[in-house]
């Protein structure tokens, strides 16, 4: 097989990258892009930054059209608000659609998919999903779609979002969901494309949601997720913790975490179901494989 080109669009804003750094964590694009190259050696990745609204023009149809695949990572941005940043990347994912390139959204991906392809998205009345997604079930078509194969029926993921799918647009087949967002999976076939997403984090790992956690600590406190900041670092810590040796016995039963999250291939297999179910298939009948 040849190389894969993917280009991992970076959903953030460089501020909010940096103010995650200094915590701890790494910056989005350079994250998602560690863990495609991680799942595939012959992953080569562009990254592009629509949030930077600093300067530099959008990756055309015809540009996009030259990758193998387009992976959106998450974002703190909310798709509802009437802002530069939010509006220069609902204008590129319509750029995305019509090249026929196979995209992935995690979470912020899966919002402005939803957006461009024709669906709505709003701030979810139950309030924000952190930490873990707990009891995602796999719906309909999802028990055989090969985005989740190899999940569990019913599974946790590492998640952090407050907005939700409000309403399905055409061509968006519902793959998972849970009792906090009724939509957690899902594939949008729209204009000349398919797109794999989900509403949690596959690519995240102990030390990014713990980074998130601590990023969003005062909000935290304030919807009174912690009883104080004591606990809130203990938590952290433990995640921490888990990153360093994910067979903690005393932390996974703690926390009520099995393989599903525990194991990093676990974790990250919709990404690696995503190219090598989507993305070499099409590459292969576009003549690159």
């Amino acid at each position: 097989m040849a190389q894969l080109r993917i280009l991992v669009v970076d959903g953030n804003t460089p501020q909010l990258n940096d103010a995650h750094a200094s915590l701890g964590g790494k910056r989005t694009a350079d994250h998602y892009i560690s863990v495609l190259k991680s799942l595939n050696p012959d992953v080569e990745c562009d990254s592009v930054h629509p949030a930077d609204t600093s300067g530099g023009s959008l990756p055309l149809t015809g540009e996009l059209a030259a990758y193998d695949g387009i992976a959106w990572t998450g974002s703190a941005l909310n798709v509802y608000n009437d802002e530069p940043e939010v509006k220069r990347q609902v204008e590129l994912a319509h750029a995305a659609f019509a090249s026929g390139t196979p995209i992935f959204g995690s979470c912020w991906g899966l919002q402005v998919a939803t957006v461009a392809a024709g669906g709505e998205v709003r701030a979810n009345p139950l309030g924000r999903e952190i930490g873990f997604a707990r009891r995602i079930r796999l719906l309909g078509e999802g028990g055989t779609h090969p985005l989740l194969a190899g999940k569990d029926p019913v599974f946790d993921a590492i998640c952090v979002h407050l907005d939700e799918v409000s309403v399905e647009p055409p061509g968006m087949t519902v793959l998972a969901g849970n009792e906090v967002s009724r939509i957690q999976a899902a594939e949008i076939r729209h204009d000349n494309s398919v797109c794999w997403a989900v509403q949690y984090h596959p690519e995240y790992d102990f030390n990014e949601i713990a980074t998130v956690i601590l990023r969003y600590r005062e909000r935290m406190l304030a919807d009174g997720f912690f009883a104080d900041m004591a606990a809130l670092e203990r938590f952290t810590g433990d995640l921490k913790a888990l990153q360093a040796d994910p067979g903690r016995k005393d932390l996974s039963w703690l926390y009520g975490l099995n393989g599903m999250v525990l194991d990093a291939a676990a974790r990250n297999r919709e990404l690696a179901n995503w190219l090598d179910h989507l993305v070499i298939p099409a590459a292969r009948e576009r003549g690159r494989g």
